[in-house]
């Protein structure tokens, strides 16, 4: 099994992202998958096409996507992505879509093909705190998760999608009073977590347990 596992690059007025930050730091191998990691740009479209190429050449299984969700204090595997951008402030290339379709002959959505309900469990056994999102925004995030769900409909139908959020680091907060952070050492080992349980249910329905939200 071969898992490509991408992570943005810094945005904003950040000069790191917790999110290629844990990637780089994965191991070759998880649960005897092969994992492939990628760097992409915070970019819409540009995001997507970095990506098109790596599944071009890796003939993976899976994709996961990492994003840096600030003000979140848990890792959150996210369960549905819309087919919509609406960006509060733009990408690293400027660009600030306001209302638009990611794909116009997409789906209104897409869920998750990954268990993320085994991907929660497995992270809090792993002694992390974790939760099922039901939005992963509107910016670059849902944009990159949207347009994987959409090749793996269309283009790659062997390749199963997904999205996981993750809290700010440490070295982030340190301007940003009351901002939840968690370490790069605990994010990494989150996301071993969660890849683990994506080899483990391969094939397997999701772990049929509470994962909703009130609001």
């Amino acid at each position: 099994m071969k898992i490509l596992v991408t992570g943005f690059d810094p945005f904003g007025t950040d000069t790191m992202n917790p999110a290629i930050e844990a990637v780089k730091k994965l191991p070759n191998t998880i649960a005897g998958a092969e994992i492939i990691k990628l760097e992409i740009p915070t970019v819409f479209g540009k995001s997507a096409e970095v990506t098109r190429e790596a599944l071009n050449k890796h003939d993976v299984d899976y994709v996961l996507n990492i994003g840096q969700a600030g003000g979140r204090f848990d890792l959150t595997p996210e369960r549905v992505a819309i087919n919509l951008d609406d960006a509060r402030i733009p990408d690293n290339d400027g660009n600030q879509p306001i209302d638009m379709m990611i794909k116009s002959d997409g789906e209104s959505a897409y869920f998750t093909q990954h268990p993320v309900k085994a991907m929660v469990t497995a992270i809090k056994e792993a002694g992390l705190p974790a939760s099922v999102s039901n939005t992963a925004g509107t910016f670059v995030c849902n944009h990159i998760m949207y347009q994987c769900l959409y090749m793996a409909h269309t283009e790659f139908p062997k390749v199963k999608a997904g999205f996981m959020h993750v809290p700010f680091l440490p070295e982030q907060v340190v301007e940003r009073p009351g901002m939840p952070a968690m370490s790069l050492e605990d994010i990494t080992r989150g996301i071993v977590a969660a890849l683990e349980a994506i080899v483990v249910f391969d094939g397997k329905e999701d772990l049929n347990i509470v994962g909703g939200q009130t609001h």
